[in-house]
């Protein structure tokens, strides 16, 4: 008799379980892609922040929500033609970029960037001074050793692109992407301990099978 209570609580609560779950699962999966993306870094540019190989999650954003020292996701055909690039916001529109080697100043302030180890003389660079224009970008990568960013596209644009063209900022901090991870785990948990609901009360409500008679000699 205790049994058959048990499984009628679970049996009710798994019309409240399974709709709950999936409701949490669904949203949490249109969440994310709505406003997140997944990427994996395909070069050395970014090293040694982000190496080749490495998942990054990124949140998608527009021109508008840009800031300095932000690492984009950015479609930048001014540079390349092969697909969207990894690299760090260094100049926007109406910034005063000036450098030489590896060295970078901002509005006449040397950008203090501890995430770049390449030593500060790189004799493949000359020194460039100049004016981003309104609405581009002036983007580095922090492998400045190795990086094809806007210090080598200097003719076009003073080597910027168009603002207009970013993917999405890669999150540094993990909680959100531990925070959806968990809303997703736990929409599962609770959509299999319902339908597990539904498939016990199915099974207890089926009449037992008539005893077989006892054989007459």
């Amino acid at each position: 008799m205790q049994w058959r209570r048990a499984v009628g609580r679970w049996r009710d609560a798994a019309w409240v379980l399974a709709p709950l779950g999936l409701t949490l699962l669904v949203g949490t999966i249109v969440y994310t892609l709505s406003n997140y993306k997944m990427a994996t870094v395909m070069g050395d540019s970014m090293r040694p922040t982000y190496r080749q190989g490495d998942r990054l999650f990124i949140d998608r954003i527009d021109a508008s929500e840009i800031r300095r020292g932000d690492v984009l996701l950015i479609e930048a055909p001014e540079h390349t033609q092969l697909g969207p690039l990894l690299r760090r916001v260094i100049g926007m529109g109406g910034d005063h970029v000036a450098g030489e080697g590896n060295r970078v100043s901002v509005n006449g302030k040397l950008v203090n960037e501890p995430y770049v180890t390449d030593r500060a003389e790189n004799l493949t660079v000359g020194p460039y001074d100049m004016t981003v224009p309104d609405g581009r970008l002036f983007l580095l990568g922090d492998h400045r050793d190795n990086s094809n960013d806007s210090r080598f596209h200097l003719s076009e644009q003073s080597g910027s692109v168009a603002a207009s063209g970013v993917q999405g900022r890669v999150l540094e901090d993990s909680t959100v992407p531990t925070v959806l991870a968990t809303l997703g785990g736990l929409g599962i948990v609770l959509t299999l301990a319902g339908l597990g609901g539904y498939a016990v009360g199915r099974r207890a409500r089926q009449p037992l099978p008539p005893a077989a008679p006892w054989p007459v000699a």
